[in-house]
């Protein structure tokens, strides 16, 4: 599944969310950070009553930290590389035994920041790969505050679901909302709703919006930039 939005959308708290109900459910959880430390994730947890150490403490889930990267910590990445993301991925799935499992890529951008390009290669790698593990997995995706599109072609298209975390200003107050774009052989709520974060709960859905087209279309001059960057990556390829 694909959780993409720009930054300070929701995305990270979802994906809290998702972790932690693994947890409750008993499944095993693996949680990836590229853009915060460990000790960032597991303190934003618990401001909203999920307490990811424990779970940590109790062999429950494992935190893979790809920011501050180190040779000395098992669970930590030496390198941004899709290759040893997999190979720890797995490594913690070992570790952590059999049964259902969820795993959390939070986000996947921070691997192609530096060659869009590759972004679909890299997406498919980690679904083709991952697939056999039997990992039911969450991905987020940055899009670029400027044009509202993502830094990359990747994760979308090889996804069997898209939830979309956005923005706007309304009456002069920002409100964050959420939608479910796509959700293969799924029936799904087709509107936009709006949501709230909460300390001590974390994420709420609200009421639906109501958007008109014009809310959420990009300016021409930012859309056609985008189709000429996507064009320009299909010519490239992976």
């Amino acid at each position: 599944m694909a959780v993409v939005g720009e930054p300070g959308t929701g995305k990270t708290v979802f994906s809290l969310h998702y972790a932690w109900q693994g947890v409750k459910e008993g499944d095993k959880v693996i949680y990836v950070t590229t853009e915060e430390s460990r000790e960032s994730i597991m303190r934003q947890a618990k401001m909203f009553g999920m307490d990811l150490d424990r779970a940590v403490d109790a062999g429950k889930a494992i935190i893979i930290d790809a920011l501050l990267k180190s040779q000395s910590d098992e669970w930590s990445l030496s390198e941004i590389d899709v290759d040893e993301l997999v190979n720890r991925v797995i490594d913690a799935k070992r570790k952590l035994g059999y049964g259902r499992s969820r795993l959390i890529i939070d986000s996947m951008s921070t691997f192609w920041l530096d060659k869009p390009a590759m972004a679909r290669s890299y997406s498919y790698t980690v679904k083709r790969v991952l697939y056999r593990w039997d990992f039911t997995i969450i991905v987020t995706s940055q899009y670029a505050i400027t044009t509202s599109s993502a830094f990359g072609w990747g994760v979308e298209h090889v996804a069997d679901g898209i939830i979309r975390f956005g923005r706007r200003i309304k009456d002069g107050e920002l409100r964050r909302y959420v939608l479910v774009e796509k959700m293969r052989q799924t029936p799904h709520d087709l509107r936009v709703h709006y949501i709230d974060i909460v300390d001590g709960q974390g994420l709420l859905v609200k009421e639906p919006a109501e958007f008109s087209r014009e809310d959420l279309a990009l300016p021409e001059s930012a859309s056609r930039k985008i189709r000429e960057s996507s064009r320009r990556s299909e010519e490239l390829g992976p």
